[in-house]
């Protein structure tokens, strides 16, 4: 279990990896299929793939190794869901005996939706069609008390895990094919378990290629969704449902930004780092990632010399989203501009955000590092439970980062009345 972090925030929740779960299988239909839920064999989890990225970015496409649970490279391996078109997920309401769901279920779904649907397609400039759908409308009752599962925030599957996602899909199998969805969503009765302020369970079950069975496909990409994710300020119905989105990047193949300390690497600049608090959005690797920004979006300085590059605004659909300055085939910086818009409505400091990627850090341990242009500030937000240090992070014309032992400079040349930024990158 993570230490709470300062200032009573939120434990933030976390993926459970499961590369190594031993198969479990439902004999629930005798139909067999390929399925949605089950792992992509082709595309990933994104439309990127190295056969259509053009030659030019070949050096920014950096990669993890075999030991990599949940990897920042590209192009994301494939076993994820789909995060480009149109997606199917499933979404149940589940309660217990000991934890009966208070009034309707649909009350608990309307937590979540259609806020979370918003947030992908402004996120995604419309790219994801993200359709949630309940074909049961009611609470769907497990047939033993939520004290007997014994779920904790522990290893993926355990054995309380695995009776309750049985239990799940037999009490949803006669009214649900499962192959003919992308993802699944458990929402469970907030009443089950601890609150959110005291600890997190909300977990998510990503890629695993040995996940219980159901309908003969896979459940290979599954979030499970605890209590209410308040973080104390008042603020739970604008931002409660936003551990939704977070707990599905992570169906989407991207990994957890936060560490031991809380959200202190990346702060409040990508929803996978946190997830309560004002609106956020992606970085803008994760959107590349995630194939929300094509190719001619993204340039790659890998070579000596001066060049200059136009960015747009990430929260803005079209033009040049990001520049990527690999350091090594395993890493590099990646540089964008957020200002406030779209989903990033808490943004106190317009400007280019620059940050380090490493594909050799696993989900948790601090893939992602943002660099502070103003350390030791305090930061400009007022939100409530965010990490604000990090809030004034955005370098402004005139401002140089510099990295003396790699040789590279990222000086911000200018910004236009569009709100259009020029940079300089220069490599020795």
């Amino acid at each position: 279990m993570q230490p709470q972090p300062p200032r009573r925030r939120i434990r933030p929740p976390r993926v459970a990896a499961l590369a190594s779960v031993t198969a479990l299988t439902f004999a629930l239909s005798t139909s067999a299929g390929t399925g949605h839920l089950s792992p992509s064999t082709t595309a990933g989890a994104g439309p990127i793939s190295l056969g259509r990225v053009p030659a030019a970015l070949g050096p920014c496409m950096i990669s993890g190794d075999g030991s990599i649970q949940m990897s920042e490279g590209v192009p994301t391996i494939s076993g994820y869901s789909r995060s480009t078109g149109t997606v199917h997920a499933l979404t149940l309401m589940v309660d217990f005996s000991d934890a009966p769901g208070p009034g309707n279920a649909m009350d608990r779904f309307h937590e979540f939706f259609p806020q979370t649907q918003k947030w992908f397609r402004t996120s995604s400039y419309g790219r994801l069609d993200y359709r949630p759908e309940t074909p049961i409308t009611h609470w769907l009752r497990m047939p033993k008390p939520f004290k007997a599962y014994g779920i904790e925030r522990g290893a993926p599957f355990d054995p309380g895990y695995r009776d309750l996602v049985q239990d799940i899909v037999a009490g949803a199998d006669p009214a649900v094919d499962f192959r003919s969805y992308d993802l699944l969503n458990v929402l469970v009765t907030p009443n089950a378990g601890p609150s959110a302020l005291d600890t997190v369970l909300s977990v998510t079950f990503a890629g695993n290629k040995d996940a219980p069975v159901a309908d003969g496909v896979p459940v290979a990409n599954a979030s499970f969704v605890y209590s209410r994710q308040d973080d104390g300020s008042g603020s739970y119905d604008r931002t409660g449902y936003r551990v939704l989105p977070h707990e599905n990047g992570h169906v989407f193949g991207l990994p957890d930004l936060y560490t031991q300390e809380g959200g202190g690497a990346v702060g409040h600049w990508d929803i996978m780092s946190e997830d309560w608090g004002a609106d956020n959005d992606l970085l803008g690797w994760h959107k590349w990632k995630l194939g929300w920004l094509d190719a001619s979006q993204v340039s790659c300085a890998a070579h000596r010399g001066t060049n200059e590059y136009e960015l747009t605004p990430l929260a803005r659909a079209g033009g040049p989203k990001l520049v990527f300055v690999p350091l090594s085939r395993r890493s590099g910086y990646a540089v964008e501009l957020r200002t406030r818009g779209g989903n990033d409505e808490a943004v106190c400091r317009p400007g280019v955000l620059i940050y380090r990627i490493d594909a050799s850090v696993d989900t948790g341990m601090g893939p992602v590092t943002v660099y502070d242009s103003r350390r030791d500030s305090g930061g400009c937000t007022r939100s409530p439970n965010v990490q604000a240090e990090l809030s004034d992070a955005p370098f402004v014309p005139g401002e140089v980062f510099k990295d003396p032992k790699h040789g590279i400079q990222i000086a911000i040349a200018s910004a236009d009345l569009s709100g259009h930024y020029r940079i300089r990158v220069t490599r020795q």
